[in-house]
């Protein structure tokens, strides 16, 4: 190890290498704030809604994101990247105005575009450990790019409960392994509905495998050896954790640099 940090100082790499990698050709970001997004509820926690006299958003978390990914008509090179976020809401329902919370979960739904560019291949790739299957069409080993979306957590802000509209229904169809999750089937013609307020920050990115020629300075052997937590005594591990200074004694001002000139 020694050795190898010699080499990254004096600034000289040992060898060229090729690596296959995956590159990003292009990515955007987006901040978007999500108004009235209605939330569906299994038909096991339809009554308590029915009942819903105010409502508070509690949390808001992504549970998975379908991402589809179709070439451009006449745009060579660049994709059309449909994203559907699916979330798990968490409410508070308050059923009198002086009543405990019911928190219930529920599902909210979100569809976006995006168009990036991912460039253009006519190869096609086969990889070993596949078994050959005839029923597959040759096309399937074209080279193709890949869109990969980041999605942080969601921002809850507001929530709201109204009587639905007569004949209104989202037109939504949820996915099996989503309403397992929920415990059942999703009610979408009902007499009260939850509409949501959240922000929400993603990034889409489009990538495609490629081979690069990088600076290699040495093999990066592990540099510590692994602690053994092993150990029967508990008293023996205790006495390795540090003393918790910070808890009792929060940082001052000039110690986080809170209290520097702005010169």
């Amino acid at each position: 190890m020694q050795q190898n940090n010699e080499v990254q100082q004096n600034g000289c790499f040992k060898e060229a290498v090729c690596v296959d990698a995956q590159r990003v050709y292009d990515s955007c970001s987006s901040k978007d704030c999500l108004e009235d997004l209605q939330v569906f509820f299994a038909t096991s926690k339809r009554p308590t809604i029915e009942h819903c006299a105010s409502v508070r958003l509690r949390n808001v978390d992504v549970i998975t994101t379908y991402v589809n990914m179709e070439p451009v008509p006449f745009n060579k090179g660049f994709y059309s990247v449909d994203m559907t976020f699916v979330f798990d809401v968490c409410v508070d329902v308050y059923t009198a105005p002086a009543s405990c919370p019911i928190p219930v979960h529920g599902l909210s739904l979100f569809t976006k575009k995006a168009i990036l560019y991912g460039s253009d291949g006519n190869v096609k790739l086969f990889t070993s450990g596949h078994p050959c299957d005839d029923s597959v069409p040759p096309e399937n080993g074209k080279v193709l790019p890949k869109a990969v979306v980041q999605v942080a957590d969601p921002v809850g802000l507001s929530a709201r409960v109204c009587d639905a509209r007569p004949g209104c229904n989202c037109g939504y169809q949820v996915p099996e392994e989503i309403s397992k999750q929920f415990g059942g089937d999703f009610d979408t013609e009902c007499a009260r509905n939850i509409y949501i307020t959240i922000g929400l920050f993603s990034i889409v990115q489009i990538v495609r495998n490629v081979q690069m020629l990088i600076p290699a300075y040495d093999f990066c052997f592990p540099a510590k050896e692994c602690a053994n937590s092993n150990s029967d005594d508990p008293c023996e591990m205790f006495k390795k954790i540090d003393f918790p200074t910070d808890e009792f004694f929060p940082p001052k001002a000039s110690e986080c640099g809170c209290n520097k000139d702005s010169n």
